[in-house]
């Protein structure tokens, strides 16, 4: 909007170098999210919640080439025939539900959970949580209904992945070698436990 007010008004130098700025800071968003989101789905898919030949490394480059190929070619596409409005909707109550699910999880581990390490404890708790939650619901219940139809779908297909495939080869959820006496994985164990809690399906994991 800046470089379009200053393109009106004649002042072209400083249109083209907002325009510019702008273009360099969404490259640099959009190049970090999917490095991001394809090391998810890579850590995943090392703790068998995807399946394995996703976690595959890069021989010369030591990269998860694979799943980055993966991420890069799902979001071309979906940025290439799906509205930007439509997109920015889906990110707004994706993110905005993840905070719920964090704020919830905070207060449920440090009922349920008083004994577990934290290196960093949230001040006013469950004050600030509550809040989170409330005020992130808030912000959902703005959207229109086909986002929240669209997230529905999205989120049940992401359960079916889980329940059918991530839940039976969980490497913590007994498949693995990973050390459940440790601080760390029991922790993870007992988030694992509040996810499902929260989405009303909890299962006990094989022994």
């Amino acid at each position: 909007m800046r470089a379009y007010s200053f393109l009106q008004t004649g002042v072209k130098w400083a249109s083209a170098f907002i325009s510019v700025g702008a273009l360099a800071g969404l490259t640099s968003v959009l190049l970090v999210s999917l490095y991001g989101q394809s090391r998810s789905f890579f850590a995943m898919s090392r703790d068998g919640l995807l399946p394995k030949r996703y976690c595959a490394i890069h021989p010369r480059f030591g990269t998860p080439h694979k799943i980055t190929a993966v991420v890069g070619g799902f979001v071309s596409l979906l940025s290439a025939f799906v509205p930007i409005g439509i997109i920015a909707e889906m990110a707004n109550i994706g993110t905005l539900s993840a905070f719920v699910l964090s704020a919830a999880g905070v207060i449920i581990l440090r009922i349920t959970h008083p004994e577990l390490h934290r290196p960093f404890k949230i001040p006013w708790g469950p004050v600030f949580p509550v809040l989170s939650i409330l005020f992130s619901i808030y912000l959902m219940l703005i959207l229109s209904e086909m986002t929240w139809i669209r997230f529905a779908v999205w989120m049940g297909a992401g359960l079916l992945i889980y329940g059918g495939y991530g839940f039976r080869h969980s490497r913590l959820g007994g498949e693995g070698s990973y050390p459940m006496s440790s601080d760390r994985f029991k922790f993870a164990y007992v988030c694992n436990k509040v996810w499902l809690w929260t989405k009303g399906m909890y299962l006990k994991p094989r022994k």
